[in-house]
């Protein structure tokens, strides 16, 4: 399996350090070819802007979205774009691996998916019509990939709880694996999270790689999050909202899943 690592993490010689070199020896061991971009020591560029872009903007002002399209069909965009662009054609799984900082990923992590994710790369891809809304949630250019978070937390579980005061981890997590995986065409895994991370002993550092390496173990049967795909059915279209008989009487992110 050809698998690639995006790691956001400052500290080398942190838990999420220890974690990373982990997984890569773990994945290297058992036979995988593996690539990291490790967004700190790459020192890479969060915000996109229009330096991104060799081109002067297409209209009077910068514009993200037109100008990301016009970059990418013109082969004019920043060289680490292309690269990590290239890199996720390559790979067969992808693993996003973070601390959450305040109930989302660092902002390194963040700008790699805005600027990596390119208009007609990532999204605006696929027809429009009174059946099929464009080629996202389910379909699209990462289509028959896998992805997967690795996600460390100081709380405590019980705080990630469904009745917990951060709200459930699943929840926190939607909009990472429901839009920017999902959507893109990804088949999302459940995510391995760590709970209390500042008070990890030695013993809890050796159970967690444990439990890491049982699910890397089985990146390729594990049952994906039974998210449901846009346009097969279950939305509206062009409302894009789930269909009354599906659900009924329910709101909320939980709905978006299959049962």
């Amino acid at each position: 399996m050809k698998i690639l690592l995006v790691y956001a993490h400052p500290e080398p010689r942190s838990l999420n350090g220890g974690l990373k070199d982990f997984t890569v020896a773990h994945l290297q061991r058992a036979g995988h070819h593996v690539e990291v971009s490790d967004l700190y020591a790459m020192r890479w560029k969060a915000g996109l802007d229009a330096e991104d872009f060799a081109d002067a903007p297409v209209g009077e002002v910068f514009r993200a979205t037109l100008d990301s399209k016009h970059a990418y069909e013109q082969n004019s965009q920043h060289a680490d774009i292309v690269r990590e662009q290239q890199k996720l054609r390559w790979a067969d799984t992808v693993i996003f691996q973070f601390p959450l900082w305040w109930f989302s990923m660092p902002a390194l992590m963040k700008g790699w998916i805005d600027r990596v994710y390119a208009y007609g790369f990532a999204y605006g891809v696929g027809e429009h019509s009174e059946s099929h809304w464009g080629d996202r949630y389910g379909e699209g250019m990462l289509a028959g990939k896998r992805a997967m978070l690795i996600v460390t937390a100081g709380g405590w579980a019980e705080h990630y709880a469904p009745r917990g005061i951060n709200g459930h981890i699943d929840d926190i997590l939607f909009p990472i694996q429901h839009g920017m995986l999902f959507y893109p065409g990804f088949t999302v895994l459940p995510p391995v999270v760590f709970y209390r991370t500042d008070k990890t002993t030695p013993e809890q550092f050796t159970a967690h790689c444990a439990t890491l390496a049982r699910r890397l173990d089985t990146l390729a049967q594990t049952p994906p999050i039974p998210f449901r795909r846009q346009n097969h059915g279950d939305y509206l279209i062009p409302s894009l909202i789930l269909r009354p008989e599906l659900a009924p009487g329910e709101e909320g992110l939980a709905i978006h899943q299959q049962r």
